[in-house]
């Protein structure tokens, strides 16, 4: 999430776009790119993608993010600030069309109105109202599924779905206050079951996935 305290650097942030090479696609709003001698990690500005976790939607904005900026493919970022998790939060551009508008524009992800004040934000709004209309992606069903805000700070699943299923864990905790490591739970699948059981802390970025490094 972005720190709304922190878009009062933006100005002094915020420069020329310049081009990257996208390494990997993270989930349906973050890229990690080689923008020249560095390697980055870019939070999409303007824009919530589903969780991971929120299926099959999470999956299918990375997918969807993965044919936007393909690994290898040169973009340019429009930098907005940093974010808390020490992640570049910018507008990403391939072909000079922003890859950012295009994931909500398709219904992949909402436009992310709490962070709006440096993005276009007429534009985000149209392309969302647009892909409702159609029923798109995260609109196929009525109203919308649970906003990814609400759903890391909610129920951890779209409403009216079902239970996510996971492999279950070698060892079921009869409370959450016993603490596990992502090491010593060694399977990704069984960290976001530990996770919904209440094990918050094997979320440390809070974006609603467990343990990524077991990925």
């Amino acid at each position: 999430m972005i720190r709304p305290a922190a878009f009062a650097l933006a100005l002094l942030l915020a420069g020329p776009a310049g081009a990257a090479t996208v390494l990997s696609v993270g989930d349906g709003d973050t890229i990690r790119v080689m923008d020249g001698q560095r390697r980055v990690t870019v939070r999409l500005a303007c824009i919530d993608a589903p969780e991971t976790a929120q299926r099959p939607y999470g999956a299918a904005a990375r997918q969807r993010l993965q044919q936007l900026a393909p690994i290898g493919s040169s973009v340019s970022l429009r930098v907005e600030t940093t974010d808390r998790f020490g992640r570049t939060v910018a507008e990403v551009f391939r072909n000079g069309q922003s890859v950012n508008l295009a994931m909500v524009r398709d219904g992949s992800a909402f436009a992310y109105r709490q962070y709006l004040a440096r993005c276009d934000r007429g534009a985000f709004l149209a392309a969302e109202a647009a892909a409702q209309q159609q029923r798109l992606g995260v609109w196929a069903e009525p109203g919308g599924i649970q906003r990814p805000w609400h759903w890391r700070h909610g129920s951890r699943r779209p409403a009216g779905s079902a239970p996510v299923q996971t492999a279950a864990p070698t060892t079921q905790p009869e409370t959450t206050s016993q603490r596990y490591t992502c090491k010593q739970i060694g399977s990704f699948a069984t960290a976001q079951q530990l996770l919904q059981q209440g094990h918050t802390y094997l979320d440390r970025d809070g974006d609603g996935v467990a343990c990524e490094s077991l990925r």
